[in-house]
């Protein structure tokens, strides 16, 4: 019979979650005593709309992606736009509108990464309706799923296994009902909860069932609270972002003192015409700044985003693309990610002596005693559906920790008995006869619950009578052997950690064909320390009887190797170790606790899916590695330049359209294909010397060989238009070293890098050749000495970049 509580509302029960003296109170919506808990029949329909119309409603919006605003605002406001935009607003004062260019270019980057990002905002959101969690709200006596913005304060919301606490509240009802509350508090064990007591939002349920009564929501509970305090967008660390963070401080760092040497020395000690003198001093600074990198990774990650939303993945945080991608440990739980959720009963065998009928019996009225049976539980109600001859008077729900679930039944004539149904190597003795005969099932990979009967009660049974062993054949899933297969080519490990017996998870991983299936673990002989406990996960592949403490310790072990450790998994057991591996990876048919702490959300249940993520992943880290490489290195030379212009005490020998002209054809154009293409290279860690082993030498033998063209052009010509042929001696041997080092980074070669790399060349070949372009671009090739000199210092220096850089692989390794 249901009980039901007075809710003391003086404070909380002892045991119960703590209130916050620090917290700070509301002045404006001071906090409101909880409503009574005896309304078994929730709110009415007049009541909701009064709550509604007082603004009493839990109106905190499920962020899985930034605002419009707030894309907009980082798009807009950075601090190399504002430096870009002052330069070119003087630029429009001072010079043609060739000069000017590079304002447009920075126009047009920002509008396809707003627009990029915005589409991958429209994919995130409507995901992330699909996966919503919708919890079981109690209302004129009827219980219907709503959307979790439309709970009202003092809504009855209904509570089962694997649900999570949307919202702060006091329990009205409890049937064995246990709540995990550690991602809150710490506290591993379940807390088992009674009427009257607290449930904080953040907890889920592990076990039974009940209902609580809203007495929070909004930005007044709990979660909501953590929610704004840590944006769901930017929890999973990423090393490329930070890496670029890193490089463009270094970056601003160095512009600072070179740019204004520059200024000085182009407007104050040169005498020469003051608006030629201020467009070659923005010509100058503009190409120091690497302004299409942010950009780049931003619509990356979109793209990213848009292209696993149409394979139905919800990615919670943009960056769990590519941490994924650096993953080298993969743990899977067996049911619901290898196989399927459902399974079917093949058989039921007798032991002891006991009749079919009446353990057929049996088992229709332990399926009858669970409101929320699991999977396996489902099979045998589906099996034997008729089982409401007995009353149920107790009954003990299924927990991952204890590994059987129970029920005691009035027979009528033939008084009460206690039964429990669960894993058979805990229920019985080691000697127990009956666990050969189980052991042979398990190595067909098949799942064997112990059918027992119970001396003492269901919290102490005593002695237990082997009755039955229910024999259930679980569906594997097609695409799982593909998918294994793939992490194994990738040099990813697979380590399957399930909470079945370790045989039976041995044998249905050798199914599928994982290296190491054979040589199972039972996780209860696992040892404690987190040290051996690597030392055994290295080992081992297949590990069965985990509880899920120990699938967290066994993240953490892993994590503690150096391992960046991805964990799958659809169940309330799975939660803990979700929220501790680097990346969580659920189920769309998970629990909603489940879903909620994973990063990445495999909505069509596709295990397949995974490599795909895999696959974005690795492209996003290794082409913007590539084409970081390609803007660093021009950042490098423009600050050499310009610290030997300065030095030298002589003109800069360009002008703003000449480094738009050099930037748009050897990184512009050439990176924006790079960044999107098919890279299925490991990721790797170090971003930051990664890019800058190659970025250094690279600018290095860049501004040398440009600066020595155009000091040898200085002393080959003379009167009038010598500065322009200068400038253009110089930016043909600039164009070549950059072409080169494009060239390099294209590598390895395919038909459409070399047609890109060609395609750049032409253009710049068509520049130096059709007259109005000559004159637009102020680039004109005098006599035949100099140009070929231009041409002769560029292969010197692109000989020595190829020199370089295999030197650097072979001293500096990735």
């Amino acid at each position: 019979m249901t009980q039901w509580a007075r809710i003391d509302t003086d404070g909380p029960e002892p045991g119960g979650p703590s209130i916050d003296a620090g917290a700070e109170l509301d002045p404006v919506h001071p906090v409101k005593p909880p409503e009574p808990a005896g309304r078994p029949d929730g709110l009415t329909s007049a009541e909701v709309a009064e709550r509604i119309a007082r603004g009493e409603v839990n109106d905190v919006p499920v962020r899985s992606s930034r605002s419009t605003a707030d894309i907009v605002r980082a798009n807009v406001f950075t601090r190399f736009n504002a430096i870009i935009g002052v330069l070119w607003v003087i630029m429009l004062f001072v010079a043609p509108i060739q000069d000017s260019l590079f304002g447009f270019v920075i126009i047009a980057n920002t509008g396809i990464g707003i627009i990029q990002e915005l589409r991958a905002k429209k994919t995130l959101d409507g995901l992330a309706v699909i996966g919503e969690a919708k919890p079981t709200v109690r209302r004129d006596g009827r219980a219907a799923e709503i959307s979790t913005s439309e709970i009202v304060l003092g809504d009855l919301v209904e509570l089962g296994p694997g649900d999570k606490v949307v919202v702060d509240g006091v329990v009205a009802e409890a049937d064995s009902l246990e709540i995990d509350e550690s991602l809150l508090t710490g506290e591993a064990d379940p807390v088992v909860k009674q009427p009257g007591d607290q449930v904080m939002s953040g907890s889920f349920v592990v076990a039974g069932g009940g209902a609580f009564t809203a007495t929070k929501v909004g930005r007044e509970a709990y979660a909501a609270q953590l929610a704004e305090e840590a944006s769901r967008f930017t929890l999973v660390h990423s090393e490329l972002r930070s890496g670029i963070s890193t490089i463009l401080k270094y970056v601003t760092w160095m512009m600072v003192p070179t740019a204004t040497g520059l200024i000085i020395s182009q407007l104050v000690v040169k005498d020469n015409n003051f608006k030629d003198s201020v467009a070659r001093t923005v010509g100058g600074i503009v190409p120091m700044i690497p302004e299409g990198l942010v950009l780049l990774t931003s619509v990356a990650f979109a793209i990213g985003v848009i292209r696993l939303g149409r394979k139905q993945c919800l990615v919670q945080e943009l960056p769990a693309i590519e941490g994924l991608a650096r993953v080298d440990v993969v743990c899977l739980d067996k049911t619901g990610t290898l196989t399927e959720g459902g399974m079917d009963v093949t058989e039921v065998r007798s032991l002891n002596g006991a009749d079919d009928g009446y353990v057929r019996k049996v088992l229709g009225a332990i399926g009858t005693s669970d409101p929320r049976p699991n999977a396996s539980l489902q099979a045998i109600i589906d099996a034997y559906p008729d089982g409401e001859g007995w009353r149920c008077t107790d009954a003990l729900p299924f927990s991952s920790a204890r590994k059987y679930s129970g029920a005691r039944f009035d027979e009528g004539d033939s008084g009460t008995s206690t039964w429990l149904l669960g894993a058979p190597d805990v229920l019985l003795p080691a000697d127990d006869p009956a666990l050969t005969e189980i052991e042979h099932l398990n190595e067909q990979g098949l799942r064997v619950l112990l059918l027992a009967r119970a001396s003492g009660t269901l919290e102490t049974p005593g002695d237990t009578e082997a009755t039955a062993l229910v024999v259930l054949e679980q569906r594997l899933r097609p695409d799982a052997s593909e998918t294994l297969a793939y992490f194994a080519d990738q040099d990813v490990a697979a380590k399957v950690i399930s909470g079945d017996n370790a045989v039976s998870v041995g044998a249905v991983a050798g199914k599928l064909g994982l290296p190491g299936a054979e040589n199972t673990v039972d996780a209860r002989t696992l040892p404690a320390e987190r040290e051996d406990m690597a030392q055994a996960l290295d080992e081992g592949a297949v590990f069965g009887r985990v509880t899920p403490q120990q699938k967290r310790d066994m993240v953490g072990a892993l994590q503690s190797r150096g391992h960046t450790v991805a964990m799958t998994g659809d169940g309330v057991n799975d939660v803990l170790a979700l929220k501790d591996a680097d990346i969580g990876v659920s189920m769309g048919s998970g629990s909603e606790a489940t879903r909620a702490v994973a990063q990445i959300v495999l909505l069509n249940n596709s295990f397949s899916t995974l490599p795909s993520v895999v696959a974005e992943g690795r492209r996003v880290i290794g082409n913007i590695t590539r084409v970081a490489t390609l803007f660093l290195t021009k950042t490098v030379y423009s600050v050499l330049l310009a610290i030997l212009v300065v030095c030298s005490q002589v003109e800069y020998p360009f002008l703003p359209r000449h480094l738009t002209l050099l930037s748009t054809l050897t990184i512009g154009v050439p990176a924006f294909f790079l960044a999107l293409a098919p890279n299925k290279e490991r990721a790797k860690p170090h971003f930051v010397r990664r890019v800058m082993r190659y970025a250094i030498p690279g600018g290095i033998i860049a501004a040398a060989a440009t600066f020595c063209t155009y000091l040898l052009a200085r002393s080959h010509y003379s009167g009038p238009g010598s500065l322009e042929a200068e400038t253009s001696a110089a930016t043909l041997t600039l164009f070549l070293v950059s072409m080169w080092v494009l060239a390099i980074i294209a590598r390895p070669y395919t038909w459409w890098r070399i047609g890109l790399v060609a395609a750049m060349g032409t253009g710049f070949l068509i520049v130096l050749v059709v007259p109005w372009l000559q004159d637009f671009f102020a680039l004109k090739l005098v006599g035949t000495t100099m140009p070929w000199t231009a041409v002769a210092i560029a292969a010197a220096g692109a000989a020595l970049l190829e020199l370089v850089w295999r030197w650097v692989d072979r001293r500096f390794p990735a």
